[in-house]
This record gives C-alpha cells, sequence and structure tokens, in this order.
C-alpha cells in the first residue's frame, strides 16, 4: 500500500496522470465494466493505490477515445483528500497494477483550476494508412490497410480546407448520449506525411466532435484513391448536413487513429506549492554482480 501524508492545509489535492494505451482490446475509454474501457481498468487500480471510492476519485480523462482507438498522449485527472510525500512510489505501484497495453507515464500535482478536460485548448490526432498492396501482419492492429495506390497530392489539398474554424455538423455521427456539442471547431493544422508505405495524417484542433477524425480521413481516403476531387470537402461542409457525407464515405475503422497529445496554456500545467515533484518512472538498478544466466 502506498502511504499518504497529510502536509498541505487544503481539502483536497489534484493529480494529473499522462496516459499512453493500445486500445485494441477495450471498447474506448468512457467507464463501463463490460466489456472493459481503458478509464474502468485505471480506475480499479486507483481505487486499490488509494482505498477511495470509484465516485470520491472524480476521475476524468481529455478525451472519450473509442474502442480500437490508440493513445500515447491521453491526459487524466483524479482527486485524492490527502497529499503524497513522493509521486515515484504511487506512479510505480500504478504502473504495477496495470496490464501491460496500458501506461502512466507521468504523474504529476495539479493545480485545483486545472481540468483534464474542460482546461484543453487543443487536441492532436495521428491517423495510420499503410499503403501497399500487402498489409505488414505488425502494422494490423495500428494502421488501416488501403490497397489502392493514394494520390497523397489530392489528399494534402483537400485536408488545407479543413483548415480554419468550421461548422462540422456534417461530420459527425450521432453521440450515444444526449450532449448537443457546439458543431463550430477550429482546425489549426492538418498534415499528409509519407513514410514508405505508412501514410500518417496528422490533425491538430480545438477540439473534435463524435468520430470527426474518422470521417475526415474517411473522405481524405476517397479523394485518395481519385473517386472524387479536392474540392468536395468545401462543399460538404457548407451543407452542416450528416448525410451528404454519407453519399461519399464512411467512418474509418478506429484501429488507425491515436490521440497524440492534449495541449494547455502554460498556467494550467503550474505546480502547486508544496506539492511533490513530478514522476516520469524511475529505472532499476543492479547494484552489485549477479551470477550468469549460463
Amino acid at each position: 500500500m502506498v502511504k499518504p501524508t497529510v502536509s498541505l492545509p487544503r481539502t483536497h489535492y489534484k493529480w494529473r496522470l499522462l496516459i499512453a494505451y493500445d486500445g485494441t482490446r477495450y471498447a474506448g475509454w468512457q467507464f463501463q465494466v463490460s466489456p472493459p474501457t481503458i478509464q474502468c481498468i485505471i480506475e480499479k487500480a486507483l481505487v486499490q493505490i488509494t482505498k477511495l471510492e470509484r465516485e470520491d476519485l472524480h476521475f476524468v480523462g481529455a478525451s472519450r477515445t473509442d474502442g480500437g482507438v490508440h493513445a500515447w498522449g491521453q491526459v487524466a485527472h483524479f482527486i485524492t483528500p490527502f497529499n503524497y510525500d513522493s509521486l515515484e512510489t504511487v506512479h510505480a505501484a500504478l504502473n504495477g497494477l496495470l496490464p501491460s497495453d496500458i501506461s502512466v507515464r507521468e504523474i504529476s500535482a495539479a493545480m485545483p483550476e486545472f481540468h483534464a478536460r474542460f482546461s484543453a485548448k487543443s487536441k492532436v490526432y495521428y491517423y495510420k494508412i499503410y499503403n501497399d498492396s500487402i498489409m505488414d501482419p505488425f502494422q494490423r492492429h495500428y494502421a488501416y490497410h488501403s490497397v489502392y495506390k493514394l494520390n497523397t497530392a489530392a489528399m494534402r489539398e483537400a485536408a488545407k480546407y479543413f483548415i480554419g474554424k468550421h461548422d462540422f455538423s456534417a461530420f459527425v455521427n450521432a453521440s450515444r448520449n444526449n450532449r448537443v456539442p457546439d458543431p463550430v471547431k477550429t482546425i489549426f493544422r492538418f498534415d499528409v506525411n509519407e513514410m514508405g508505405a505508412l501514410l500518417q495524417l496528422e490533425v491538430e484542433g480545438s477540439g473534435f466532435l463524435y468520430r470527426q477524425v474518422r470521417n475526415m480521413v474517411a473522405l481524405l481516403l476517397q479523394i485518395g484513391r481519385e473517386a472524387i476531387p479536392p474540392d468536395v470537402v468545401p462543399k460538404i461542409l457548407a451543407t452542416q448536413d450528416r448525410k451528404e457525407l454519407a453519399k461519399y464515405a464512411l467512418s474509418a475503422p478506429p484501429h488507425g487513429l491515436y490521440l497524440v497529445a492534449v495541449k494547455y496554456n502554460e498556467e494550467h500545467l503550474l505546480l502547486p506549492l508544496g506539492c511533490p515533484a513530478t514522476s516520469f518512472g524511475r529505472h532499476r538498478s543492479v547494484r552489485k554482480c549477479k551470477l550468469p544466466f549460463y
């Protein structure tokens, strides 16, 4: 058990996690017990370490990724009624309880005002496409396989139409809950990078609607196949109608998508006074010679 200490005159303490995961065998981020989700698995580990009830942790992620979607830079926070002297022990204990396809990369103290989701100023997603006649078996869970030779110049031209402030109603799927999010989002960049047979689409925006990235990628795939011209993008955007996009493309599959980074203003990343140092994990070392393996 990780022993907490109370050293600051506060009623609660907030902790920020930087998380990476392989989403292949999970039903997304958002909490549900069966089939298991990333949030559910991490919360179970936090409950075991902190000895708090799940509801008391107030565990929140920056992005509610779908089933099969991966992450390198998911951010989350949780709350405890106590402080810690050191976060290295907590960090080691947490990763020790998590399965090998989920890792907490960093743990740090957070200001009371910080919120993993609402404080975010932008998010960065990558979508990976393996563009070759034969699929690399080592990429099968981590990149979409396109057997059609894609016209990357046309895809780059089309991607530029997404940049800027737009109403993305035509690129949102019906949500699984009754939320009605603001459909107006700002795309800061949308790059199409070639790395041999691997094509990496990189998009950064102020926020994204449900399945927006996968829907944009699906349209770019059709444009890359030269089935439709690049200038179809602004025409579909102007309709603000999801049915219009459905005439050209369905959502790209989830396994090629990665949440790479969530960005915040500097003031949101300040450390509170009297907090323990940020933990980036610790290496083990051998202090004396041991017997060889043979």
